[in-house]
């Protein structure tokens, strides 16, 4: 960062510019290939305007940083409010029960607003709604394919931010314990084991794990040893899975209730089942790993 005049700010001068970095760092999902745009910045020196530059492929594009101005000095408690404030976008963004849908439902792997519209039972104009949200706070990253919009998450941290948040209120909120309970019909739904332990089994044939999410979402990233079957085609082709084995059914996460419908299905079709309660993206915060992700 260049500036104009003698002008530095400060003691701060280097956190200040680091921030400045990350922000514009995040403007460039948004932005294409070789073209400019400017950006009031703030640093505890002052505010600046910032002009960046997109001279190679995003992801891996260099930043230019052009002081315009040095306003005004910032005082250390307006620069510990500016920090927090950034943060507190984030919270923001995650505080609506949809979006927090929508960041699940994106874990699985990008898809159209109609797609994520579907999937979250709203109308593709709130849909809409709210993934610019989540894109405003640098969460999703969206991209045009004809007149489609599609959505996917920036990374897979703010998957790992969805598990933590939700495991987190599992462990302090009494009324989200009752509820999941709730969905558990009789004990043997759920998956004796799971994590390594499920991983052995299915890799000695011991047991069939099944992943009945759509099949776009299996190609994106799946649980080694599982195979694909959609629950919309799960009825249709029970004569694929072996009735000599228990099966395990997963989907999204300990929310999805597309496992639930299948274990169901299954009992009564005859077949000793339970559904496993972690998804792709629990399966990933456990240091587990995955078939397929990029």
């Amino acid at each position: 960062m260049q500036n104009k005049g003698p002008q530095q700010c400060g003691p701060f001068f280097f956190s200040a510019r680091n921030i400045i970095v990350l922000i514009l760092r995040s403007a460039l999902h948004s932005t294409r290939q070789g073209k400019s745009i400017g950006l009031p910045c703030e640093c505890p020196g002052g505010e600046l305007l910032c002009t960046v530059s997109l001279t190679s492929p995003i992801g891996h594009a260099s930043i230019i940083l052009t002081t315009i101005g040095m306003i005004q000095a910032m005082p250390n408690r307006k620069l510990k409010n500016l920090l927090y404030e950034q943060v507190a976008r984030i919270g923001k963004a995650a505080s609506s029960p949809k979006r927090l849908e929508l960041i699940e439902v994106l874990s699985q792997g990008e898809k159209s607003v109609e797609q994520l519209a579907a999937a979250t039972d709203i109308s593709v104009k709130l849909a809409s709604a709210h993934l610019k949200e989540l894109k405003s706070a640098r969460l999703a990253e969206a991209r045009r394919e004809g007149k489609k919009m599609y959505y996917r998450l920036v990374d897979v941290q703010v998957a790992e931010m969805w598990v933590m948040l939700r495991q987190l209120a599992e462990e302090r909120l009494l009324e989200l314990q009752a509820a999941m309970k709730e969905m558990v019909s009789h004990p043997q739904e759920l998956a004796p084991v799971g994590g390594k332990q499920l991983l052995t089994q299915a890799k000695r044939g011991d047991v069939t794990v099944i992943d009945v999410r759509p099949e776009t979402e299996y190609q994106a990233a799946h649980l080694p040893h599982a195979r694909s079957i959609p629950l919309a085609e799960l009825k249709a082709r029970l004569g694929e899975i072996p009735k000599s084995k228990p099966v395990v059914a997963y989907c999204r996460g300990p929310f999805c209730l597309m496992a639930k419908e299948a274990v169901a299905l299954l009992a009564k079709k005859g077949f000793k089942a339970s559904r496993l309660e972690d998804g792709v993206a629990e399966w990933r915060v456990s240091g587990l790993p995955l078939v397929n992700e990029t």
